[in-house]
Order: C-alpha cells, then structure tokens, then sequence
C-alpha cells in the first residue's frame, strides 16, 4: 500500500512538472500561483516542482539559485525525487560548483529510499571518483538526518 502511494505521488509530481510550461507560460512571468503558495505552505511535491521550473526555465526565467533553494528545502526534508534533482545539479555543476561527493551523496539516499535510477546515478558518479572521495560520500549519506 505504502509503495503504490509513493508511485502514485511520483507520477503525479512528474505530470505536473510537464505541464508546468502550459500552467505558467512566458506572459505570466512566474511559476502559478497555486504551487508557489503549496511550496510555501511545506508540500515537498510542490516545492520539487517549483525548483524544477526554475531548474529548466519553463514559464520563467532560468534561474539555479532559485532551483536549488526549493529543491534543497525538498531534498533536506528526505524527498527522493528532489535528491536526486539536486544530486544532479551538483554533478552538472548548475547553480553550485561541480562536486562529486555532493552528488553521489544526494543520490545515495535517494537509492536508500528505493530508487533504482539514482542508485544507477550514483555508481556512475562512483566510476568519477577517487576511493576517498568514495568514502567521504557514503559518510556524508549515513550521518545524514532529515530537516524537519
């Protein structure tokens, strides 16, 4: 029942992520309304959405400071689908300077959480990186806590 929910809800963010260009579109000048005001509220699905609309650009400017400000709130919350955005951000170095460890980091509790493309993220970060960068990573992700 839990994992049908989790899908459920993964489907959900990712549909809204799509139709995020229509809903805000170029003569609006910012992510809708509704969602801004869900995100500020505390939805984790709301605010993965709202960092992948700046992430992208879609309706809005381009904008990775803002991106990572949502999705980091998201991601430090334990939102899988937010860690592993933000893991790719490290990895591409958008919006933060390029860091392996950051990114096999955020990757690796996502996998934790199930996520068999992030678990597949995170080895292909590994195939990148020194062992003791290796090491610090997997510290990093087991001394982990979610924010509240």
């Amino acid at each position: 029942m839990k994992r049908s929910i989790k899908s459920l809800l993964v489907a959900l963010v990712v549909s809204l992520s799509l139709a995020v260009p229509v809903l805000a579109g170029p003569d609006k000048g910012g992510p809708p309304q509704d969602i801004l005001d869900l995100a500020e509220q505390g939805s984790l699905p709301a605010m993965n959405i709202l960092g992948r609309i700046y992430a992208l650009g879609a309706g809005v400017p381009q904008d990775y400071a803002e991106a990572l400000k949502w999705l980091r709130k998201a991601a430090e919350q334990g939102f899988a689908l937010s860690q592993i955005y933000l893991g790719d951000m490290y990895n591409k170095g958008q919006g933060v300077p390029q860091d392996y460890v950051e990114a096999h980091k955020w990757m690796n509790l996502a996998a934790a959480q199930g996520d068999k493309d992030a678990a597949k993220s995170r080895d292909a970060f590994a195939r990148k990186m020194t062992p003791a960068q290796i090491a610090e990573a997997q510290r990093l992700a087991r001394e982990w806590k979610p924010k509240k």
